[in-house]
Parts: structure tokens; sequence; C-alpha cells
């Protein structure tokens, strides 16, 4: 009958369990340190200044979006930007993502249009920016000009009224262009 033997610690087993102990403490200590481990910190944190380069370049995109990519490539902006570009898109994040980012005022874009077909307050049609309402209601946009069209004049008056003109006529005739269109489009 042998006698029990205890089990024995020697030096490669006692080095092993030190090492793995280092780097388990290590990594316990880092992951709840904000901004340990770079751009791979856990949690929300996702630089700022990266979702605003990224947002700058595709205003389409949520800002939320681009943070859920940010965060789980490590921040990574050029393979986000890949992504992007290449067409795969972003993921949707999840509703538990939730990110604190603060972008500074200017680099905000601006609200999309509530309307496709609403004009800006401001906005002008080329007709009354151009004074052309009565060359609408009195002459056709396709009246024959007696000058020579291909001529250029070394007068830079003269230059500039021929401008005007060929301006105004190619207002007046994509405007009769469209009203056909829509009475086309009505019947």
């Amino acid at each position: 009958m042998m006698p029990d033997e205890e089990p024995s610690l020697n030096i490669p087993s006692l080095l092993t369990l030190a090492v793995v102990s280092f780097f388990v403490i290590r990594w316990f200590l880092n992951r709840d340190e904000p901004g340990a481990g770079g751009s791979r910190s856990r949690g929300n944190g996702v630089d700022p200044a990266q979702v605003a380069q990224i947002s700058q370049m595709f205003p389409q995109l949520g800002i939320r979006d681009i943070a859920w990519d940010l965060q789980r490539n490590g921040g990574n902006v050029a393979a986000t930007t890949e992504r992007i570009l290449i067409g795969r898109g972003l993921e949707v994040p999840p509703p538990s993502f939730q990110p604190q980012i603060n972008l500074p005022t200017g680099t905000t874009a601006p609200p999309p249009p509530t309307s496709a077909t609403a004009p800006k307050p401001n906005a002008q049609d080329l007709i009354s920016r151009y004074n052309l309402s009565s060359k609408v209601t009195g002459e056709s946009a396709e009246t024959a000009s007696t000058e020579s069209k291909n001529a250029w004049s070394q007068n830079k008056d003269e230059r500039q009224r021929l401008l005007q003109k060929r301006r105004d006529d190619m207002i007046l005739a994509a405007r009769k262009r469209m009203m056909q269109k829509v009475v086309e489009t009505d019947q």
C-alpha cells in the first residue's frame, strides 16, 4: 500500500499562477476606470470628436447609430466610414444603448425639412427673381430674336444684354416645358 502523497507546488506551477493572476487583476482594475484602454473603453465611452467627424461627413446618419458602430468596432473611424461608403450601412443600436454624447454646436447638422415640397420661406421663383412676369403674360418665350445669336460683340454692355436675354429666354422656355408637363399629367 502506497502512502497518500500530498500535492506539492513546484516552481513552474507557481510562475503560471502568478502570471495568470497578474493579468486577471489587471483586467479587473482597468475595466472599471473611465477612459482606460484607449478608445476601447467599456460602456458608452465613445469619443464625441469621432462621432462629430463622421456626422459631418454623413449628415443623413443618426448620431446614435454612429456612436453604436464606433463602440462596436473599438472607435475605429476608418472602419465605420468604409462600412458606410461600401453601402453596408450601420446596424440599428439596441434600445438600451443611450450614448451621452454632446456634440459641439457648430457641428450639428440642420434638421431635415418636414416636407420635400415645402419651399423655403425666403425662396423666390425665377420669374419674380429676374422680373420676368411681364414677359410671361405678354410674350412667348419662343419669339425669334432679330439679333444674331452667334455674334459675339466687342462691347461689354452689349454682351451683358445678350447674355441676360438668353438667360431670360432659357427661364421662360423651361417654365413653358414645366407647364406643358403639368397639363399632360393632369389629363
